[in-house]
């Protein structure tokens, strides 16, 4: 079992996920990072890997869509070759010669409303 709240337990994850889905993992090493450091606080903090480009509520049910890798990467890649953060990549994104791509919020705005709701009433 990984251990997911560590770099390198996240870093195993998501390199599992992306082998599993024949996607490639972002190669720009900062922005690796930032997004792996993002996940890794999300695990300590809520449980759970949620998106680190989107606002999770910290209530599993409300975040389900966006746990890592979220609801929307897959058709994100298959759209855009890229998931919504640009951690998840298609296969052949580099031969594109692009290295980030602006993937469009595609979770639905109901869903993200009943987040914010939440949110709102905890404070």
């Amino acid at each position: 079992m990984l251990d997911m709240e560590t770099k390198e337990g996240m870093q195993k994850y998501v390199k599992q996920v992306s082998e599993k889905n024949s996607w490639i993992l972002n190669k720009d090493q900062q922005t690796f990072n930032d997004l792996i450091d993002g996940l890794v606080d999300n695990k300590k903090s809520y449980g759970y890997q949620s998106c680190p480009c989107r606002l999770a509520s910290g209530k599993r049910d409300l975040d389900r869509d966006l746990i890592c890798p979220c609801d929307y990467a897959s058709p994100d890649i298959q759209e855009y070759g890229a998931c919504y953060c640009n951690l998840y990549l298609s296969s052949d994104f580099y031969e594109k010669n692009i290295d980030f791509i602006a993937v469009p919020e595609r979770r639905p705005i109901d869903k993200e409303n009943a987040m914010l709701a939440y949110i709102n009433k905890i404070k």
